[in-house]
């Protein structure tokens, strides 16, 4: 009897989707065929005709048949995104409000729903990917804060899981992301403080253990190395830079005997502690100390502060993270897509 149920309402899904694409199809004196694949945005299709077919397809109501898809294939039509949870500051999930927003309206815009898996910093990575494997509730999934020698991507391969990376990881193997060049942004933020006149530049870094860390130290070595400077560790910081750390690791660094006279900061967080530090202390952003920052939430434009920025369009990145995820469904033995995007720099004025 459920099984007599099931396929009832698969059958009338299915013929209430076929009205409306004849319905359009009817008005506009095309193929069904035609509507249906415009509707897709397929490539064979003219653009001018993919418009009228969508502007006709609102005028109708028309509303994709996702339900009778998921039941025909088999699949659940949910993409899942496994996001860590910062508990150390109450701000700090709001960085990641640009690249949700983002994965969310293209994951609608290509017929699933957005699932967001929340873990804690206490959560073990390897054990928030298997529970999503066990319940085999997602098409595909999206990690995130990729580490070296990251074992969820060899997991993901082995258990032939359709994901996306945001990052990358030293693995020597073939696997799909999306990452923000951090290597490159830590370069030119120390190259343009360097411009500045600055010698005893400090840097703000992540977790050690974070690819994305990694490559920001790189870039930092590499403009020092060109520029003869050598590395003071001691103007390295780690951590999550909550504001409250943020702004005591600086502190600590501005009451040295020889202080830092530019800064790198990791994020907008890390820039406002250090904003907090040098207002306590009567110095001025811009003239006592120079600070580049990467922003991806467009929080530092509105600052009253000199401060050059490296912008981030994370609603980019989000967007990009569902188009790979959901090619990789399509086509699971297709070509693997890598993607790398660059900060935008802003100067300030």
């Amino acid at each position: 009897m459920a099984v007599s149920k099931a396929a009832g309402a698969f059958a009338n899904e299915v013929g209430r989707t076929m009205a409306n694409l004849k319905q359009i199809a009817a008005e506009l004196s095309l193929s069904v065929t035609t509507v249906s694949r415009a509707l897709k945005d397929g490539p064979e299709v003219q653009p001018s005709t993919i418009a009228r077919v969508k502007e006709a397809a609102k005028r109708v109501g028309y509303l994709p048949n996702h339900h009778g898809r998921a039941l025909k294939t088999g699949r659940t039509l949910t993409l899942t995104a496994v996001l860590p949870m910062e508990t150390r500051d109450h701000l700090s999930d709001l960085l990641k409000l640009p690249l949700i927003e983002g994965m969310t309206l293209a994951a609608r815009q290509a017929g699933y729903s957005l699932s967001i898996y929340s873990t804690t910093p206490d959560d073990d990575p390897v054990e928030s990917v298997q529970r999503q494997l066990q319940a085999r509730s997602t098409d595909g999934l999206i990690i995130t804060r990729l580490v070296s020698g990251d074992p969820r991507v060899k997991l993901l391969l082995d258990q032939r899981m359709p994901f996306v990376a945001f990052g990358r990881t030293d693995l020597d193997t073939a696997y799909p992301y999306v990452d923000v060049d951090n290597e490159q942004i830590a370069y030119e933020a120390t190259r343009r403080l360097m411009d500045k006149g600055c010698r005893r530049i400090a840097l703000q870094l992540l977790v050690p253990e974070d690819q994305g860390s990694a490559m920001r130290l790189s870039g930092y070595a590499r403009a020092m190395a060109e520029a003869g400077i050598p590395i003071d560790q001691s103007l390295i910081g780690h951590g999550m830079f909550t504001m409250e750390s943020s702004a005591a690791w600086f502190d600590r660094l501005l009451a040295c005997s020889d202080p830092p006279t530019g800064l790198a900061c990791a994020n907008e967080l890390g820039l406002l502690g250090a904003l907090h530090a040098l207002g306590k202390r009567g110095l001025a952003p811009g003239s006592d100390v120079h600070i580049v920052t990467r922003d991806s939430t467009r929080l530092a434009r509105f600052l009253p502060a000199k401060i050059e920025v490296h912008s981030v369009d994370m609603a980019a990145v989000g967007r990009k993270l569902i188009e790979v995820l959901e090619s990789r469904i399509i086509n699971p033995l297709g070509p693997v897509e890598t993607i790398l995007l660059r900060g935008e720099f802003d100067p300030g004025e």
